[in-house]
């Protein structure tokens, strides 16, 4: 028998998928809206109806994907009605990238899609990356744990990206988080 102070294994409580999308300026423009369309009902095709997006930032604290994207790129948050298995978030990013390769053109990515998921403590990105901050879940995965939800608001990180850094989508991951604590009261899983 265990010690009774002794945690015992447990499911884990369910999260909320959402996606970061990087957009080139070709895709998140006005005549690119049946791209966008397009890219949108191939994400909910993994991972259920959007029930959240967020406005477009300009992403320009960093000129990291410009050579491949080029200028003028923007982020896009979007959030999942469907809640599920942090585990999920693995497969969640193989499809992302499948899904980022058939948008592409000329062998460049218009598309950048991070995936993740937010419970009530955190806002977690998955990663092909390795970094010290990052846990390694499988099939060459890495959970990236971005921000921390503390005392009402997001917390930054010593790693966390400068975009989010700057607070640009805490509105849209606070708005997310409510949709999360209402589907988790009305489900009685939280």
């Amino acid at each position: 028998m265990g010690h009774p102070k002794a945690g015992n294994p447990e499911s884990g409580a369910p999260v909320k998928f959402f996606a970061a999308l990087l957009l080139s300026e070709e895709m998140a423009g006005s005549a690119a809206h049946a791209d966008m369309d397009k890219l949108l009902k191939e994400l909910e095709g993994i991972l259920g109806p959007i029930d959240y997006r967020g406005k477009a930032f300009p992403f320009d604290m960093t000129d990291y994907y410009e050579d491949e994207m080029g200028p003028g790129i923007s982020r896009v948050i979007v959030s999942f009605a469907p809640l599920g298995e942090a585990m999920d978030i693995v497969q969640v990013k193989h499809s992302a990238r499948s899904l980022e390769d058939s948008f592409s053109k000329d062998g460049k990515r218009r598309i950048n899609i991070d995936p993740g998921y937010i419970d009530f403590f955190k806002a977690v990105l998955a990663s092909f990356k390795e970094g010290p901050q990052k846990i390694y879940i499988g099939e060459g995965v890495y959970a990236d744990p971005v921000l921390m939800y503390q005392e009402g608001r997001w917390i930054t990180l010593p790693w966390t990206f400068p975009d989010f850094k700057k607070g640009l989508y805490m509105d849209d991951l606070s708005a997310i988080r409510d949709i999360y604590k209402k589907k988790r009261r009305t489900s009685g899983s939280g």
